[in-house]
């Protein structure tokens, strides 16, 4: 027999308020279930869907008129199209990494903001993976990259690291998709039990695949997240390095390098955090959620992107350090290059935005300040987008010939296109929430049993979601 719930005070920090199970899945649903949303949602959706025509607009016209409209050119064949996928799939690795590898780790922190970030990996990984199918020029034969036997004979280039990216960015995300959808089945279940509609309840019902919140179920659902959560962890890792390793295997001075892997996932886990802070800062304000993503949230983040930030930061001076090092005059070229030649000022801007501007991190006082901290995300976003283009431009645009050297100019529909991808980004971050549940409701109700001092010792374990389902039975 269950006991009577009374209203406490939890301990720790990561709840606050005074909930109850009730309240936290009420505050939550309702935000799904409820027919008003705040005025800056539409007006924010609206601008995006904008973009997203961009997209669309741009997408064709490069399918209509060609390579031609970007500005690539040689030795510049890299542009915008594989900055914007370097910089797009290092944001979608703070998502499993939240997810993921806190879980396996027991960090109860990563509750309130797992669900946003897993969505914000999945829509990353869809802007990322545009970028590369429209680079190839033809991407309706994008398949002849997959070892499909074909009568062209046309098989891929196994010694290439461009086809390890298709393998290691389709399996990141149909495990990251998986990963995700199965710790939306309880919710789901329960907005199908809470909506009053008769199409949602078909549409959360067909999505809550016959949930009945059994212990059977809990058993099957913990065990295939724990699962998922092993094979997305060694994901993390793989992913970038493979994407790294498009750039080290080469002989470019500036990319023939052994740091890149750690050194990009390092970058990947430090852009990812910032852009969670970005997008969870405004929401958490928009929806009052203030309760359940907490400033211990923030400031743990802030912490997660300071120490991230400062392996970036090494990074940087190791490449340096190679270059000298090494007394190789290609490799010293491209530091000076850097330093002083055309591209110098977005090399300094990179340098403040990555390492200048998030030492002010130390400070807990301006982790605690939810508008600063708020202002470095976004600060922290654009140096890495800016690091991405100079790894890419500057080492192409001056290599081994003087007389191949050339200068990169991206045209008006280089910028259409990505800022396209930024409105869908965005675009899509908004559906989710207003359809889906942006904190994952059962797991905060587990966290505030766990929490809750004074009904642990009470009720022992019989809070927990199998516990509670043993009671019911």
């Amino acid at each position: 027999m269950q006991q009577q719930i009374t209203q406490v005070e939890p301990r720790g920090g990561l709840i606050e308020g005074r909930h109850t199970y009730e309240t936290i899945t009420q505050k939550i649903a309702s935000v799904v279930l409820g027919y008003r949303h705040p005025m800056a949602w539409y007006v924010v959706t609206a601008i995006a869907a904008v973009f997203v025509f961009i997209l669309i607009s741009s997408i064709a016209w490069l399918l209509i008129r060609g390579l031609g409209i970007w500005g690539i050119n040689q030795p510049i064949g890299w542009g915008f199209a594989i900055i914007n996928f370097v910089w797009w799939i290092g944001i979608g690795h703070a998502g499993t990494l939240i997810s993921a590898i806190l879980l396996l780790l027991r960090q109860q922190w990563r509750t309130s903001i797992n669900r946003f970030a897993e969505a914000m990996t999945i829509f990353a990984v869809m802007c990322a993976g545009m970028f590369p199918l429209l680079h190839i020029g033809r991407p309706w034969v994008a398949y002849w990259l997959l070892p499909i036997p074909n009568w062209t004979g046309a098989w891929p280039q196994f010694r290439s690291p461009l086809i390890w990216d298709v393998f290691a960015v389709t399996t990141y995300f149909t495990v990251s998709l998986l990963f995700w959808f199965t710790g939306l089945i309880p919710d789901f279940a329960t907005l199908r039990d809470r909506a009053k509609k008769r199409i949602a309840q078909v549409i959360y019902g067909v999505l809550a695949m016959g949930w009945r919140n059994s212990a059977k179920h809990w058993h099957r659902y913990e065990s295939a997240y724990l699962l998922l959560a092993g094979l997305s962890t060694p994901l993390v890792v793989s992913v970038h390095s493979i994407v790294s390793l498009d750039f080290a295997v080469s002989m470019l001075p500036g990319w023939h390098t052994t740091i890149f892997p750690p050194y990009f996932v390092a970058g990947a886990i430090y852009s990812g955090f910032a852009m969670v802070l970005t997008l969870v800062i405004p929401i958490r304000a928009l929806y009052k959620m203030q309760d359940f993503v907490t400033m211990k949230h923030l400031d743990w983040m802030a912490k997660v992107m300071l120490a991230t930030g400062l392996i970036v930061v090494y990074g940087y001076l190791m490449e340096m350090f190679i270059a000298w090092y090494s007394a190789n005059p290609y490799e010293g070229y491209m530091v000076k290059n850097r330093f002083t030649g055309p591209y110098a000022p977005y090399f300094w801007a990179l340098l403040f935005c990555n390492a200048v501007v998030p030492q002010v991190l130390w400070s807990p006082k301006v982790r605690q300040n939810v508008a600063l901290l708020f202002v470095i995300s976004l600060i922290v976003n654009v140096g890495m987008w800016l690091e991405r283009f100079i790894i890419v431009v500057t080492s192409l645009h001056r290599d081994f010939l003087p007389a191949s050297w050339g200068m990169y100019y991206p045209t008006i529909w280089d910028w259409a296109l990505f800022l396209g991808t930024i409105g869908f980004f965005t675009f899509m971050m908004f559906l989710f929430v207003r359809f889906v549940p942006m904190i994952a409701i059962f797991e905060m109700r587990d966290l505030l049993h766990r929490t809750d001092e004074h009904h642990t010792e009470k009720r022992g374990t019989a809070a927990t979601p199998v516990a509670q389902a043993e009671v019911k039975a």
